[in-house]
Order: C-alpha cells, then sequence, then structure tokens
C-alpha cells in the first residue's frame, strides 16, 4: 500500500535514466513523483473498500474497473502504457492478453485484504484478469499478493523463498549484485518480478528495500513499488520516510488509502 507508492515516487527520477547504478542515491529526488502505479493502487484500494471481503468474481471486477477507469481518467497523465491507456478511454474495456507488471504493480491492497492465503490469491487473479489476462500476468499478481499476506502474517523470509519458487518457478537464486551489471528495462512480469523480490529478500530494512530495487535500474519506480508492497508488510515504514512520502501526494490520494488502511488494519 503505501509501501508501494513510496516506491514508486522514489524511483521514479530513476526510470530511463543514464546513472550510475548502485544504493547510494538521494532517496527523495527532488523530481520524485507518483506515477500511474500509485494511481492504480488507489484504484485497486478503493474498489476492495467498495465491494468488502466476501463479494463474488464478477462484482471485484466490476468494481475493478469501474475504479481504475474513474482514477485513470483523473490522472490521465500518470505515465501508461499505450494499451492500458486504451483500455482506460474505452466504454466497453476488455482484458488484452498482458503479462507487463501492471498487474503486479497495483496488486498490494490485495495483500493486507483477505484472511487467507487462498482468497488472497483468487482476488489477486481477478485483478489481474480485467487487463492482464495472460499467465504470466496472473502469475505476476498472485505472487506479489501472496508474499505481502506472508510476510504479514509472520512468515520468514526462507518460508517466502520456498512458497514462491515451488508455486511460480521464479528463479530467486541471483543477487542483486549479479543482476545490476546488465540489467534492462523490461516491463514484464517474467522480466521483473523475479528482481523486485529478490530486492526484498536481500534487504535488511524497508529503505535497504527500495535502495536494491532501484539501483537495479530498468523499469525502477515499479520494481520498487513491488518490492516495496512486500517490505512494508515485512519491517513497516519509517515514519519519516512515510511523511516526507506522502508529501508529493494528492489529497485525494491520501484520503483513499487513509481509509482503506483504517478498514483492513482494523479487521485483521
Amino acid at each position: 500500500m503505501y509501501g508501494a507508492i513510496l516506491g514508486d515516487i522514489i524511483g521514479s527520477p530513476y526510470e530511463f535514466a543514464n546513472w550510475e547504478r548502485n544504493k547510494d542515491f538521494e532517496l527523495f529526488d527532488k523530481h520524485a513523483c507518483f506515477t500511474d502505479d500509485t494511481v492504480m493502487t488507489v484504484a485497486i484500494a478503493e474498489a476492495l473498500l467498495n465491494c468488502g471481503k466476501d463479494s463474488d468474481e464478477n462484482t471485484y471486477k466490476k468494481a475493478f474497473v469501474e475504479s481504475m477507469q474513474k482514477w485513470g481518467l483523473e490522472y490521465i497523465n500518470a505515465g501508461y502504457g499505450g494499451l492500458f491507456y486504451r483500455w482506460l478511454l474505452s466504454k466497453n474495456p476488455q482484458p488484452y492478453g498482458s503479462f507487463g507488471n501492471g498487474s503486479a504493480m497495483r496488486v498490494s491492497p490485495i495483500g493486507w485484504m483477505f484472511d487467507s492465503l487462498e482468497r488472497t490469491r483468487e482476488v489477486a487473479k481477478w485483478s489481474a484478469l480485467v487487463t492482464h489476462n495472460h499467465p504470466e500476468g496472473i502469475k505476476g499478481a498472485e505472487a506479489t499478493a501472496s508474499i505481502i499476506w506472508m510476510a504479514r502474517n509472520n512468515a520468514t523470509k526462507q518460508e517466502i523463498r520456498e512458497y514462491i519458487e515451488k508455486e511460480f518457478r521464479y528463479n530467486l537464486s541471483r543477487s542483486c549484485d549479479d543482476i545490476r551489471p546488465n540489467y534492462k528495462f523490461d516491463a514484464t512480469c517474467q522480466g521483473s518480478i523475479p528482481e523486485a523480490i529478490i530486492s526484498f529478500l536481500e534487504s535488511t530494512d524497508y529503505e535497504d528495500c527500495i535502495r536494491n530495487a532501484v539501483s537495479l535500474g530498468g523499469d525502477a519506480d515499479t520494481l520498487a513499488c513491488i518490492a516495496g508492497g512486500m517490505a512494508e508488510a515485512f519491517y513497516g515504514i519509517p515514519k519519516e520516510v512515510l511523511l516526507e512520502g506522502k508529501k508529493r501526494l494528492k489529497p485525494d490520494l491520501i484520503e483513499i488509502m487513509d481509509k482503506f488502511y483504517d478498514y483492513a488494519i482494523a479487521k485483521m
């Protein structure tokens, strides 16, 4: 939730940037801002608030579509990919077979919402299906939400690693140092979700996780968004980092997120 949003903000100046990749960068660069990752995270949170915990597949899907189009049109210049941009503008939006990491960058609220891992995976799948209905797009959303659910339910990193490798067959044997030298921009789930997970698994705290993810380069804001959602559930967020990040958000975005925290945390 905010962990994902702050990752998006912190990583935003480094997407496409030509810089020497390392972890020693200014956490909140003067150009840091929220992007489509944040807007769609808020959209998913609002849809969940509207549906509650016990709605059926069609109800959730309808709510996801309506909320994503509503917020997407409100922040139409947030940096959406071409296919998703057309989906936002469509009067009859349909899934378009994407395996992009958009399904994973918006899914963090689902990891906090539900009581069981099975239900978490089910709703994460539905959230992907309205746009990213390729098996890899679904897999990315489910894996990301699963890690968040496990982390907030006190799973160890080793337990998380073993579950993700078994269930999703991602290669988590590399290190950030292995990945960093040759990693290129890759907005697919299969080319970015494992890297985001490794950034989390290798980290020592929330900030270190974000620094790991951004230092890989490539789709830096989305890598940090996905990894940041996991890190929040495992470590929490330092108060000063949260306050600094919220300065870069609009009041309507903050309103939905704060409502979601009040609901989700109170129901835990």
